[in-house]
């Protein structure tokens, strides 16, 4: 029996095949101009959803590299602000010093003064730092809000508590500011502990000193005076340590002789009074408190300002200098923490940057080992598909050119 079989079904066959190859040869094509094996789903559904779940993740990784850069200009200015503020508030220790001269005369006090009304639009200039698109860099969430002001007694600071921050890894938070309360009003007066004052109203030479802790377990947060009187025949000076936290005020020590310099111990403090106070002359020890750095600076130029006549006026002038000396090298301290942390995140960054290059690394190799490309392969592959297409075509013309009349006479 033989088999018959139409032209139209041979036709047919053969276009069909042909359009096979071709569809085929252009995928390769395609594999070949894409530089990869898995064009679509269809191809490799489990490498193409693999491949869809890295791709989202090295995005995620290239948007972090993006943010460290940014929290890298961000943080670098700060860095270099509170450098500044560090040197002005260095050079500022530095006319303390000198205002303690005793060589120096009203005049000169003055001009001191003035030098520092203009070190302190310094640094307000600084506290307000903007970082070129019109943010402020201290005034916390409130980017356009300008954090200090100036007022007679120092500056108000008019932002908020909060500090920017950006995601700079996938586990990773970052502040990129810092808060302008936290570095410039937040300073600890005194010793940091506890602060000394000598009273407004002493007539006396007493210069008392900013003290230190003897024994923190006894520390009880109050208030005290140390009280003197001055009388006797012959005459002696005698002081009380009086607590006045409690009503009435509770005496802790009461008429003990006094020895100028010598060391005065209560409470788990200790301090020391110079020079000679006179009869009523009063002394405070409080616990420390948060005060502005400018306000600190403004009573120091009042104080260069104001007379410093006779023992009396000198006292009061090196009270309130060793007073202003304290206060600022806590200031001081307060901006090396704060500048100390912003150095840590800065080299924290650099770490997260070559961790993050390691990783887009490996995405790219995972990804590479998915699509399982072999270029060789591929180009064998299309040489081989254009031949087989070549031959389909060419028995297509041979066989679609037979026919019966070619051999009748």
């Amino acid at each position: 029996m033989s088999l018959r079989l139409a032209t139209s079904a041979i036709f047919a066959s053969s276009t069909g095949q042909i359009n096979s190859l071709q569809a085929q040869i252009a995928k390769t094509q395609d594999q070949l101009s894409n530089n990869k094996r898995v064009l679509t789903a269809a191809d490799d559904p489990i490498a193409s959803a693999r491949s869809l779940e890295v791709n989202q993740s090295q995005s995620m990784n290239t948007q972090f590299a993006t943010n460290r850069n940014n929290a890298k200009s961000s943080l670098s200015l700060v860095d270099k602000t509170l450098q500044d503020v560090t040197t002005q508030i260095q050079s500022i220790q530095t006319s303390i010093v000198a205002a303690g001269n005793a060589t120096y005369t009203q005049s000169d006090r003055q001009a001191l003064a003035t030098q520092l009304e203009g070190q302190m639009k310094d640094l307000l200039g600084m506290a307000n730092t903007t970082d070129g698109t019109g943010g402020y860099i201290f005034s916390g969430y409130q980017s356009t809000t300008q954090p200090f002001s100036q007022t007679p007694t120092g500056a108000t600071y008019q932002g908020d508590q909060g500090v920017r921050s950006l995601q700079v890894g996938s586990a990773r938070k970052m502040s990129v500011t810092a808060n302008g309360s936290q570095i410039f009003d937040a300073v600890p007066t005194g010793n940091g502990v506890f602060q000394t004052q000598a009273g407004s109203s002493n007539t006396g030479s007493g210069i008392v000193s900013p003290g230190s802790v003897t024994d923190r377990s006894q520390l009880n947060g109050h208030n005290y005076a140390i009280d003197f009187a001055v009388g006797g025949s012959p005459s002696a000076t005698t002081y009380s340590v009086m607590d006045t936290t409690t009503n009435p005020a509770t005496a802790v020590m009461q008429n003990q002789p006094f020895t100028a310099g010598a060391t005065i111990s209560f409470g788990g403090m200790s301090t020391s009074i110079s020079g000679a106070p006179a009869n009523g002359d009063s002394f405070t020890v409080q616990p420390s408190q948060k005060q502005s750095v400018f306000t600190t600076l403004q009573g120091l130029i009042d104080t260069l300002k104001a007379p410093a006549d006779g023992s009396t006026g000198k006292a009061a002038l090196a009270n309130s200098l060793a007073s202003a000396s304290s206060n600022m090298a806590n200031a001081l301290s307060n901006v090396l923490t704060v500048q100390a942390t912003v150095g840590a995140n800065l080299n924290e960054l650099d770490t997260l940057d070559s961790s993050g290059q390691a990783l887009d690394e490996q995405y790219t190799q995972t990804l590479n080992n998915l699509d399982n490309y072999d270029l060789a392969k591929t180009i064998s592959l299309f040489t081989q598909q254009q031949q087989t297409l070549q031959a389909a075509q060419i028995s297509f013309k041979t066989m679609s050119g037979l026919s019966l009349f070619n051999y009748i006479s």
